[in-house]
């Protein structure tokens, strides 16, 4: 890997070399000759409603300021961090990157990402929540601007629920986790042709820390010291438990989910095998697109233990790159494009909740229908995810947590050898990140 990066870095020498020899330039913004400013956007909108309003956000942006142009560049969001750092890297970063909160912390402890502290308008720092800012502030700095956010929810076929007779949980009054064990073998056929839940875990690791943030679990602690080391308490266990024992114990969760993605679990939905599935708040859209005409479904809060209805989210932001010559004006179009009528016609075109306190009073976030209301009523304990701030996050979670949850949920392993490799092979990979 040091091979590998010191020829990247040769390269993007050579690169920048030929470029100042001949006058013109690949990355960031740039200056025409007759003085006007193109910044690049590289966004990672990818839902048609989502790419339309971003498109036409920036179509209204060069309309108006006609000597700061703004090129919109499609970006992904399955290849964006290793996309990203090659970028950096070369000297070819975009000047305005969007992101989630949860992949900055290395981009902005390695310098690849400008400090917005003092760039920022007053209006933008006071319309985000203190608790949102939080998921995009590295030492003293602010290296991004959060504005879009998704709590993780029940989504519930309400012919099963009325049936059932079961409680129906609320915002003001979730479940606990024991009684959403409990209510989970209620809606079970016992037979194997109907499970209370599917638990869509391909991808086990933000769920689980950041549902079991309600729970009284946080795993990463920042010591005396200022390094951050893993610690496995009874909190951390609650829903990693409560899983384990839907799908190994109850049998009220199909263990045949615990591999798929959240879109693999809909057709069984749909067709009644499963009376819930916990998805992301985004999810709706694709149950509004795919459901059956007369399928009936609610948006129900998650569970909720000691810590209350907390969860942890990593919301998706704007950086500005610190090699763009352009900071002042990139945090223009970001303040244009995070105006509260913008910001709600973004968290609509994603199915999703905006960060702005402004745009989240807006009528069409506030609807029954679709369960709009239940997700804007869950805003204010949407709180940072428990690994927002960890440098080494993402290979710890790679190469240490995905594998052990996965065989924790499967039952081939026991919450011992969960809690073993999580801290010692965890605190492994996080003390080569701080030293």
């Amino acid at each position: 890997m040091r091979i590998a990066r010191l020829t990247k870095l040769a390269a993007a020498a050579t690169a920048l070399a030929s470029l100042l020899l001949t006058g013109c330039s690949d990355g960031g913004g740039d200056r025409d000759t007759d003085g006007k400013v193109t910044l690049r956007f590289q966004s990672l909108a990818w839902q048609k409603e989502s790419v339309d309003a971003n498109k036409e956000l920036v179509d209204e942006w060069n309309a108006a300021h006609p000597d700061v142009r703004v090129e919109y560049v499609q970006g992904s969001w399955d290849s964006v961090h290793d996309q990203l750092l090659t970028s950096f890297e070369g000297g070819e970063a975009p000047d305005i990157i969007h992101d989630a909160s949860d992949d900055l912390a290395d981009f902005a402890y390695g310098g690849y990402l400008a400090d917005l502290s003092e760039l920022l308008p007053a209006r933008l720092k006071n319309d985000i929540p203190r608790r949102s800012w939080r998921t995009t502030t590295f030492g003293k700095g602010v290296y991004g601007v959060p504005f879009l956010q998704e709590p993780r929810v029940l989504i519930a076929n309400e012919k099963i629920l009325r049936a059932s007779g079961v409680r129906i949980p609320t915002p003001e009054k979730p479940w606990t986790w024991p009684e959403f064990r409990r209510i989970t073998k209620e809606l079970s056929a016992g037979d194997g042709k109907r499970f209370g839940v599917a638990w869509p875990l391909k991808d086990p690791v933000s769920a689980t820390l950041n549902l079991g943030l309600s729970a009284g679990g946080q795993l990463f602690h920042r010591d005396a010291d200022g390094k951050v080391r893993v610690r496995f308490t009874e909190g951390d266990a609650v829903v990693p438990r409560t899983i384990h024992d839907q799908v190994d114990a109850d049998r009220s969760a199909s263990a045949a989910t615990l591999g798929m993605g959240g879109s693999d679990t809909l057709p069984g939905f749909f067709g009644g095998k499963y009376a819930m599935v916990p998805l992301g708040f985004s999810y709706r859209q694709q149950i509004v697109q795919q459901a059956p005409e007369d399928f009936e479904w609610k948006v129900l809060p998650a569970p909720a233990g000691a810590g209350g209805p907390a969860q942890g989210v990593s919301p998706q932001t704007l950086s500005v790159a610190e090699d763009s010559p352009y900071k002042k004006e990139a945090v223009e179009f970001i303040d244009f494009f995070l105006q509260p009528d913008n910001m709600a016609r973004l968290a609509k075109g994603d199915w999703m909740l905006p960060t702005g306190a402004a745009a989240l009073k807006d009528p069409g976030l506030r609807a029954e229908k679709d369960g709009w209301a239940t997700g804007t009523a869950l805003a204010e304990h949407l709180v940072p995810a428990p690994a927002q701030s960890v440098r080494g996050y993402p290979e710890w979670k790679d190469k240490v947590a995905t594998p052990a949850y996965q065989e924790f949920y499967s039952g081939a392993i026991d919450v011992e050898e969960l809690e073993k490799r999580l801290v010692e092979d965890g605190n492994l990979v996080l003390a080569r990140y701080q030293r």
